[in-house]
């Protein structure tokens, strides 16, 4: 044998890439060891002890590039502290949540955390695939007291009385509107249903306002149901009664559809949502504005348009200018209205997950998820709330009594969701008239089409809704 003073034996390692489908291999770690030969001395590179991996997928609609690269950070960092644990942020879009789901259920591939509106978790609920022991456990560990009330009322689910999901962040939604036209013009404020048709009537040809404000028409998008439900709830118009029977041609509801697509006389032409109401409004052809908090940035810089440009703001100061009206009293009540996002943990998920939606909700993991979209993202903990009000230098341009109100709004949140008699069966269904568009549809057929009056719009969803309802029993 030839005698070398030093020799180097490599042992080659091969990486097993997995997809996001399959799962995980145990992850090998190589290891330097030094043997002694006699007459050699031979380093050689050998695996250690193999770790098993455990795939825990986590799917947000917070799809936009800059949000998930904070996700994917977070998830570093969680894997750091739990190496055992291969975490995967799978971005999909809000609208395609329920296909999704019911894809991935049918091929038995549920992932273990999904991000998704309020309006998903009574219908995953009645489906039977979340896991609300995980949900009341995660928040029990985050600190149940942390959490703001309003959010938790959202998520209990009516049969077992137990969290359905974790609340995570939301929006609030009112009536934006020029203050100084309503001041110069004598107007209240659009917070009642008489003001808001005063305004309706006087702003057309004031200030050089073209309109008093785009509605949504249009019905192949969801904008118009968010506008009307709060209509709805203001004149206590509901899809079912306490007893559980279907609502949608009550006098109340034929009222409220009435009383929002008269207001078409005042609008833009033509099948309108939130684009088309955003961009008059910053171009000062409209005077009131129904919008998410999302558009705060949007009255300082200008929205983004569809072409990639960005409008250009005909109104200095426009923000400053601009009054918040997040309640809206009707006839027979008053509501406001809003989004509450949630985080579901789904059945079968590994008992990981739990601390997984832990960790992306605690100290500065949290606040680094607000910071991506702070002006629609209101956080759900108290220990959060100061905070949030620092991620954003667009906060400066409104009062202070719109950002308390916007904090706060979680509180006076109302949906068609959270009503308290509802049961799942009921609730799941309102996700049904949502996702069908049910509402803009029949708001379309009133307002532009003259297809229906309210009336026959009202017997029109009784019937769809009805369906919708013996489908789910």
């Amino acid at each position: 044998m030839k005698k070398f003073s030093k020799l180097m034996l490599l042992v080659l390692l091969t990486t097993l890439i997995l997809s996001a489908c399959q799962p995980a291999q145990p992850e090998v770690i190589t290891e330097i060891v030094e043997v002694e030969v006699p007459g050699e001395e031979v380093i050689v590179e050998v695996p250690a002890e193999a770790i098993d991996k455990t795939v825990i997928e986590f799917w947000t609609t917070d799809n936009e590039e800059d949000r998930v690269a904070v996700y994917e950070a977070i998830a570093e960092a969680f894997m750091v502290e739990q190496p055992e644990i291969d975490l995967r942020i799978v971005a999909i879009e809000e609208s395609g949540v329920a296909q999704r789901i019911a894809t991935a259920k049918a091929a038995n591939r549920l992932p273990d955390i999904v991000r998704m509106g309020i309006e998903r978790v009574s219908v995953f609920a009645a489906d039977g695939i979340l896991d609300m022991d995980a949900a009341v456990a995660t928040i029990q560990s985050i600190g149940e007291d942390d959490f703001r009330a309003g959010p938790l009322a959202m998520v209990i689910d009516p049969v077992t009385g137990k969290y359905a999901a974790v609340p995570y962040d939301g929006w609030v939604q009112a009536i934006w509107y020029r203050s100084d036209i309503f001041t110069n013009a004598g107007l209240n404020a659009p917070l009642t249903w008489d003001d808001i048709n005063a305004a309706c009537d006087a702003l057309p040809g004031t200030d050089d306002l073209l309109y008093a404000l785009t509605l949504g028409t249009d019905p192949g998008e969801n904008y118009p149901h968010q506008v009307f439900e709060q209509v709805a709830m203001s004149n206590d118009a509901w899809p079912f009664d306490a007893d559980g029977n279907v609502t949608m041609n009550t006098p109340e509801m034929i009222e409220a559809l009435r009383f929002y697509a008269d207001l078409q006389r005042c609008a833009m032409p033509g099948p309108q949502y939130w684009r088309g109401a955003r961009e008059s409004y910053e171009l000062g052809q409209s005077g009131m504005l129904f919008y998410s908090t999302y558009i705060m940035d949007d009255l300082v810089d200008g929205s983004g348009m569809e072409s990639g440009d960005k409008v250009e703001l005909v109104t200095d100061d426009l923000a400053a200018l601009t009054g918040f009206a997040p309640m809206m009293e009707g006839p027979n009540g008053s509501a406001s209205y809003g989004q509450l996002v949630t985080l579901g943990i789904l059945d079968g998920a590994d008992p990981m997950a739990q601390e997984v939606v832990k960790f992306f909700m605690t100290g500065q993991n949290y606040i680094d998820v607000l910071a991506t979209a702070p002006l629609g993202k209101v956080p759900v903990l108290e220990s959060a709330v100061a905070e949030w009000g620092t991620l954003s230098d667009y906060f400066a341009s409104y009062s202070e009594e719109t950002l308390s109100q916007i904090a706060n709004g979680f509180e006076t949140m109302q949906r068609w969701l959270f009503r308290p008699d509802y049961g799942v069966v009921q609730r799941a269904v309102v996700g049904d008239i949502e996702s069908r568009l049910l509402i803009p549809i029949a708001i379309s057929n009133i307002a532009l089409e003259g297809i229906m009056t309210p009336e026959t719009a009202a017997e029109w969803l009784q019937e769809q809704v009805e369906l919708l309802y013996a489908e789910r029993q």
